[in-house]
């Protein structure tokens, strides 16, 4: 099994954003050290706390100081930016991480983007497809481009001097582009499928419930076969909200009391969710009144917390309600308290994932539908 690294982030407003860039920096820092397999932060920006406001710009300030975890855009909000500004900086990263990129992608689900980006009244899903294809198109093909679509046009034909390089984007370092990865958060995505069959792959994301992180396999493989893919539980990457520490008192004290990353987490997510009707993610049983919907019941199915063989077994008894996925991401949060928040990445990588390779080893290498 694979551990990987994620954050949207989600920081305390107020918390200087010096201080809080500083420690995402770190915490991707020691993910590298530690040996996650890939790490990815989000982008956003109209918000206060969750202050990243380019995943390409705050991947690329890890370039060279990363060794050898691939680094994830998680996720590029295409309706925000022009496709061609898109292709040409992520394929700009590719280069400067000499193809350790994966290249995340997602319409964006902040209103507050969509308005200030001018996209809220607008088929946001529309602009997505239309400018993840655009950004394609820019890859495969040849200057001067020449492509029109019904948000955006892309050309240098009346500019183009080839004989000095003018006129060019870019092309990705990989061959023929990064790894493509989306988002998955809704029950029976039907965009996992879409994902799928283009050959790209999901990661289920953390604040939905296992019930409905269950559903997303079997769209998967319904997606892999019409693309002539064979689904591989490998490809399938499953965010969980997880707090380790050396005992469980301490634990349970970090996700759960106030002042904890976790609490603020979902206290901010629940917030939004409900300002947008978006409920329903966190209910169980969809005829649930929203009021029933409180913070204690969000953290009390979403939060996995305890010292390390406590949190293995609890992630092995999450593979058997969702299906047995083959790669991990845990989710980064606000390090509320410094050497709580490095401990648990820290005992996640050296202690829990042992257990749960063992556990797993005699999986088939390639478990497939």
């Amino acid at each position: 099994m694979k551990l990987s690294f994620f954050t949207m982030p989600i920081h305390p407003v107020g918390k200087p954003y010096a201080k809080s860039l500083a420690e995402d920096r770190e915490a991707f820092l020691l993910a590298d050290k530690l040996g996650y397999a890939e790490a990815y932060c989000g982008e956003h920006t109209t918000d206060q706390a969750e202050i990243i406001t380019s995943c390409v710009a705050f991947l690329s300030s890890l370039a060279y100081e990363t060794k050898n975890i691939r680094l994830g855009t998680g996720t590029v909000n295409m309706p925000n930016s022009h496709p061609a500004r898109i292709a040409a900086e992520v394929a700009m990263l590719d280069h400067m991480l000499e193809g350790r990129l994966n290249f995340g992608i997602s319409p964006g689900g902040l209103m507050s983007d969509a308005e200030v980006f001018g996209s809220i009244d607008k088929d946001r899903n529309a602009m997505f497809v239309e400018s993840i294809n655009m950004v394609l198109d820019i890859w495969a093909g040849e200057a001067p481009y020449n492509l029109k679509g019904d948000f955006w046009e892309v050309s240098t034909e009346r500019t183009m001097m080839r004989e000095i390089g003018q006129g060019d984007i870019m092309k990705p370092y990989q061959d023929p582009h990064p790894p493509i990865i989306g988002t998955a958060v809704a029950p029976f995505s039907k965009g996992v499928s879409a994902m799928a069959e283009r050959g790209w792959q999901p990661i289920s994301a953390n604040f939905l419930l296992p019930k409905w992180v269950a559903t997303h396999w079997p769209k998967f493989v319904e997606g892999c076969e019409k693309g002539g893919i064979v689904p591989d539980y490998a490809d399938w990457r499953v965010a969980k909200n997880i707090c380790v520490a050396d005992d469980m008192e301490t634990a349970r004290a970090y996700a759960r009391d106030p002042g904890s990353p976790y609490v603020l987490y979902y206290s901010q997510l629940l917030t939004k969710l409900r300002a947008g009707g978006r409920l329903n993610l966190f209910k169980e049983d969809q005829d649930m009144a929203d009021d029933d919907v409180t913070l204690d019941y969000v953290l009390d199915r979403l939060v996995i917390h305890g010292d390390p063989q406590s949190v293995a077994d609890q992630v092995l008894a999450l593979r058997e309600q969702t299906g047995p996925f083959k790669h991990l991401v845990y989710a980064g949060h606000d390090w509320t308290d410094y050497d709580l928040g490095r401990k648990s990445m820290i005992l996640m990588g050296e202690k829990v994932m042992p257990i749960l390779t063992e556990a797993t080893k005699s999986e088939p290498v390639n478990a497939a539908a």
